[in-house]
């Protein structure tokens, strides 16, 4: 760390207008949140496009960063996860009836563009997914990997947000169990 300087350091210089800081806090933080949009947009291009457009949120809503609320890089990859949802569902057909869960999709997940996925890893992943309950892994899919709010889960579903937390949960644990075991 060059500077010396926090993250959240930097964003308090940012949000005072300190151009040298916003630089430092690219610098230090657009690798992690490239990785966290490319992830959701599956498409290199898009995502560098989609970065700007978080920086410049960063850059405008720096001040409204509070450390009690969590650390800096949360703060940001939050902004860069919405945004990247926010294309998503731009782009989205309205009413798809298509549910996830197909082995092709399972193994996008890794995404078309990313040559650095462990094969292995992938298979792991759609081991696990297949022995999830088919309900769980819809929701989990849908939401992960489409980027569906809990809201639209809810009323996709017909079924309170509270179960679709519960469900969301249930399914990230199996996973979780499941892909450690392996």
């Amino acid at each position: 760390m060059g500077s010396g300087e926090t993250l959240e350091g930097l964003l308090v210089a940012t949000a005072n207008g300190d151009r040298v800081a916003f630089k430092t806090l690219y610098d230090r933080s657009s690798a992690k949140l490239f990785g966290v949009v490319l992830r959701i947009l599956r498409n290199r291009q898009k995502s560098e496009d989609v970065l700007q457009d978080v920086y410049l949120k960063i850059w405008q809503k720096a001040g409204s960063y509070d450390a009690a609320q969590g650390r800096p890089i949360t703060w940001m990859a939050t902004i860069a996860r919405n945004r990247a949802i926010d294309i998503i569902r731009a782009t989205r057909p309205e009413h798809s009836t298509a549910e996830p869960g197909d082995e092709e999709e399972i193994f996008r997940l890794g995404g078309q563009e990313n040559s650095n996925v462990d094969l292995g890893d992938l298979e792991s992943l759609r081991f696990c997914l297949g022995e999830m309950k088919q309900d769980d892994r819809n929701y989990v899919l849908l939401a992960y990997y489409e980027g569906f709010s809990r809201e639209e889960l809810a009323e996709r579903y017909g079924s309170p947000i509270g179960t679709i937390k519960t469900r969301l949960r249930r399914g990230l644990l199996a996973l979780r169990t499941c892909l450690e075991g392996e």
